[in-house]
C-alpha cells in the first residue's frame, strides 16, 4: 500500500469482494451473523473480514451465545440506555432516542482476521448484530473480504 498524505490509503493489488446480508430482527434483538461470515469468507486464504451495519441504531459485536450472557447484554444496555423519554431524538416508540445512541457503545463495525479461509475467532466467540429497534425490523450488514 502506498499512503497519499496523512491519512488516505491506496490500493495497489489485491481485491474486495463484498456481500450483503438482509436481516430480520422481529422476533430478536441479538442476530448471529457467524455461519453466514463464515460461509463467506470460506476457501479466500488470508485476508481482513470488514463487517459493518448501515444503520443510525444497531451495531456488532463478538458475544458468547447461549450462555446468559445475552440476558446479561440486554440488562446492561437496558441500564445504560433507559427506554423512557429522557431523549432529545424523540420520535418512533418510547425510548426510541436510546436505539440511536447505541452505535456509539456496540459499534457499527469491526475487521476481523482470516486465516486460511477461516474468520480467527476465540473458542466461544460468534458474531452477532446488536439491534434494539423494534420500530424497524429490518437490516442489512455487509461483508468485505481483502484478501493478503
Amino acid at each position: 500500500m502506498v499512503t497519499d498524505g496523512p491519512f488516505r490509503l491506496i490500493r495497489q493489488d489485491g481485491t474486495v469482494d463484498t456481500t450483503v446480508l438482509d436481516v430480520d430482527t422481529s422476533r430478536r434483538w441479538l442476530a448471529d451473523l457467524t455461519a453466514d461470515a463464515a460461509a463467506f469468507v470460506r476457501d479466500r486464504g488470508d485476508g481482513l473480514l470488514h463487517v459493518f451495519a448501515p444503520h443510525a441504531t444497531a451495531g456488532v459485536a463478538l458475544l458468547e451465545l447461549g450462555s446468559g450472557t445475552e440476558d446479561d447484554l440486554g440488562e446492561v444496555l437496558g441500564r445504560l440506555l433507559p427506554r423512557d423519554d429522557r431523549y432529545q431524538h424523540a420520535h418512533g416508540a418510547r425510548g426510541h432516542g436510546a436505539d440511536h445512541v447505541l452505535p456509539a457503545i456496540v459499534s457499527p463495525s469491526m475487521v476481523l482476521p482470516v486465516l486460511g479461509g477461516r474468520i480467527a475467532l476465540g473458542t466461544w466467540q460468534s458474531l452477532v448484530l446488536v439491534d434494539t429497534n423494534g420500530d424497524n425490523p429490518r437490516r442489512q450488514v455487509r461483508l468485505s473480504f481483502v484478501a493478503s
